[in-house]
This record gives C-alpha cells, structure tokens and sequence, in this order.
C-alpha cells in the first residue's frame, strides 16, 4: 500500500472547546483501493443521486424494523464493495421518507428497484439471495453492452 493510501487510512483528531472531533478518512480495502458501501439518500436527495446517475442504481427500500431488510443490507452492501465500477447501490429508509416509496407504489420492505437511465427497469420484492440479485443485475447490464 502506498505512503499515500496509508495516510488516507487514518483519522484526523481535532479538539475544540474540550471536544473531539473526528474526520474519517474513506474505508480502503486490502490492495489500498476505496471500498464503497450502500448510499443513504433521502427524498431530497433521491433525484440527484437514483435519476441521474450515469450508471445503474439498485434502491433499497428498507425499515430499520424489518429483519430481512438487515439480510438484504448485508448482501447489498458486499455488492457495492465489490461492483462499485457498474453499480450503484443506494438505501432509503421508507420510515423517514416516504415520497418516493409511494410514487413507485412500494407496498412491502424490503423492496429493491434497479434503475437504468433514470427510470426503474426492475422489482425485486423480499430477501432474494445475492445470486438472484446478480442475475438481474447482470441482465440489465448485458442489455446496455448489446
């Protein structure tokens, strides 16, 4: 791992008026190379980040009470670790925003939608294995490579 990449690693501590501030750096993986992990958007956020993205975007809708939402998020955050050059995973936690859950009619958590040039081209409902999501992921990327 470079000099570089090494000092990128650590925190930086700042005090000020007896507290400590911390400023983490990026997770960086074994070979040095940045880790990616979910996006938490929110509604106002969500036009930004889902319908403009110049890649595909897997939406996790979740609930912080919903047990194979924490299943799914697992699995989701290892793809955006290791598919980080043709995904883009984001989470929005329909508790707290709601606008675009409804819009898309999500009516069970978790859901997840793939979004490809701005518009959702597929639903996954439930805790699929990561094989299953794979699958229609690597469909949909198929179709952009043909």
């Amino acid at each position: 791992m470079s000099a570089n990449a090494r000092a990128a690693k650590l925190a930086i501590r700042i005090v000020s008026h007896g507290i400590i501030w911390e400023v983490l750096a990026p997770t960086w993986g074994l070979r040095g190379e940045k880790v990616s992990k979910p996006l938490d958007v929110t509604d106002s956020t969500f036009d930004q980040e889902v319908l403009q993205a110049d890649k595909l975007v897997l939406v996790d809708f979740w609930a912080p009470w919903c047990g194979p939402c924490r299943t799914v998020g697992a699995v989701l955050t290892e793809m955006a670790e290791q598919r980080h050059d043709d995904l883009k995973v984001v989470k929005i936690n329909i508790d707290e925003h709601q606008e675009h859950a409804f819009k898309l009619r999500v009516m069970t958590v978790p859901t997840l939608v793939l979004f490809k040039d701005g518009e959702p081209v597929e639903r996954i409902l439930g805790a699929l294995p990561r094989r299953a999501i794979d699958d229609v992921v690597n469909q949909h990327l198929a179709a952009a490579v043909s």
